[in-house]
C-alpha cells in the first residue's frame, strides 16, 4: 500500500502543518542579500586594495555609476513587465552627438541640452509605439534601434568630437560636496531613484507592472492597459537615457558618436544581478541599486589593480550570466527539497495507515 501511495504523489500540494507562503522576510529576500554582498565586498576592498577607502575613490566611483544607475531605473520597470530595451546606450550616444553639434553650431548650452533631451524623448516614443501599439517584440525592436540610433549619432556628428563646453558646467558635473568626495550630481540622481522606487512599489501603476510580467492574461483580465503602460515606460527610458548621455558628455567634456558604447550590457547585468527576473514579474529598486553599486565597485577595484578593460567586460558578462542562472538554480533546489519533504511525509502517513 505504501508503494502505491508514494507512486502517485502530487508534489504541487503544500506540506501539512505549514502556513501560506507570503514570500521571504525583508532581511532574507534577494534585494537584502545583494545589500549584504555589497557591504562585504566594500569592506574587503577597503582592507585589501590600496587607495580604495579614500574620498577620491568615492567620488570617481559614484561618478562612474551615475549613468548606469540612471538608466537602470526605467530598465528595472521594463524588465519587470517581461520586456527589454537594448537601445539605451545608443540613445545616450545620439543625445550626446546632438548636444555637441548644437553647441558647436552656436546654440545656447541650455537650449542644446533641451534639444538633446527632446531627441531622447522622440527615440523613446519611437520604441514605445512599435512595441506597445504595433505589438512587435521588444528584443527585435530594440536590437534594431540600437543600431539605428548609433548610426544616426554617427551621421549627426561624424568622426568629430566636440570638447569646448562651458567650463563652469563641466566643472559642476564633476563637483563634490565639500571634502566628502560625494559628487553633487548624486542628489538629482537619488531623486530619480526615489521617484521610480515609489512609482514601482507604492502605486497601482507599479503593481500593474508586476501583474503584466507575471501573467499578461491576468493583467488584461483585471483591466490593466498593457499597451499604454509599456509605451510610457519606453518614453521614460528614452528621456532618462538622454539625460545620462548629457551627463556623460559634460563629465568627460567630449561629445562623440560612440559615447556610452556598451553601457546597455552593464545596465542589464546590474538590473538582473539586483534581483529582477529576466522573465518578468519580480524585482525591486533597492535590489537594483545594490546591484549597480556592486558592479561599479567591482569594476573600479579592478581598475585600481590595473586590470585591462577586456577583463572588465568579461567580468560583467559573467555576472550577467550568473544573475540569469542563479534564480533558476535556486528555484530548482527549492522545488526539489519541497518534493522530497512531501514524499517523505506522505510515505510516513501511508506506512502509519497500513500499520493501523
Amino acid at each position: 500500500m505504501s508503494e502505491s501511495a508514494t507512486a502517485t504523489v502530487d508534489t504541487s500540494q503544500a506540506l501539512s502543518g505549514t502556513q501560506d507562503v507570503r514570500g521571504p522576510r525583508w532581511y532574507t529576500g534577494r534585494d537584502a542579500i545583494m545589500v549584504y554582498i555589497l557591504v562585504v565586498f566594500l569592506l574587503y576592498a577597503m582592507i585589501t586594495i590600496p587607495r580604495f577607502a579614500t574620498p577620491v575613490t568615492t567620488g570617481f566611483l559614484l561618478l562612474d555609476v551615475i549613468p548606469t544607475l540612471l538608466i537602470a531605473m526605467p530598465m528595472t520597470l521594463i524588465i519587470i513587465t517581461g520586456e527589454i530595451d537594448l537601445s539605451v546606450a545608443s540613445i545616450a550616444g545620439l543625445s550626446s552627438a546632438v548636444l555637441g553639434v548644437m553647441w558647436a553650431g552656436g546654440a545656447n548650452i541650455w537650449v542644446s541640452m533641451a534639444i538633446a533631451l527632446f531627441v531622447g524623448l522622440l527615440a523613446g516614443i519611437f520604441n514605445g509605439v512599435l512595441i506597445a501599439f504595433v505589438g512587435l517584440p521588444s528584443l527585435a525592436v530594440t536590437i534594431g534601434t540600437l543600431a539605428l540610433f548609433r548610426g544616426l549619432a554617427l551621421v549627426v556628428i561624424g568622426d568629430n568630437a566636440v570638447a569646448n563646453f562651458p567650463k563652469e558646467i563641466t566643472a559642476f558635473a564633476s563637483s563634490k560636496i565639500g571634502t566628502t568626495g560625494i559628487p553633487v550630481m548624486v542628489i538629482p540622481v537619488l531623486v530619480v531613484v526615489v521617484f521610480f522606487g515609489l512609482l514601482l512599489h507604492k502605486t497601482a501603476f507599479g503593481r500593474g507592472l508586476y501583474a503584466m510580467g507575471y501573467s499578461k492574461d491576468a493583467a488584461h483580465f483585471v483591466g490593466i492597459n498593457e499597451g499604454r503602460s509599456k509605451f510610457w515606460l519606453y518614453v521614460a527610458s528614452g528621456l532618462v537615457s538622454a539625460s545620462a548621455g548629457i551627463f556623460w558628455t559634460l563629465r568627460y567634456t567630449s561629445a562623440r558618436s560612440d559615447n556610452a558604447s556598451g553601457l546597455e550590457l552593464t545596465v542589464i547585468a546590474a538590473v538582473l544581478l539586483g534581483g529582477v527576473s529576466i522573465f518578468g514579474g519580480k524585482g525591486s529598486v533597492p535590489g537594483v541599486l545594490a546591484g549597480v553599486l556592486l558592479i561599479g565597485s567591482l569594476n573600479y577595484a579592478l581598475r585600481l589593480g590595473r586590470v585591462s578593460d577586456v577583463v572588465l567586460v568579461t567580468v560583467t558578462g559573467l555576472l550577467l550570466i550568473a544573475s540569469v542562472i542563479a534564480p533558476s538554480i535556486s528555484s530548482a533546489i527549492s522545488t526539489w527539497r519541497h518534493d522530497q519533504k512531501l514524499r517523505r511525509q506522505l510515505s510516513d502517513e501511508a506506512t502509519a495507515t497500513a500499520v493501523n
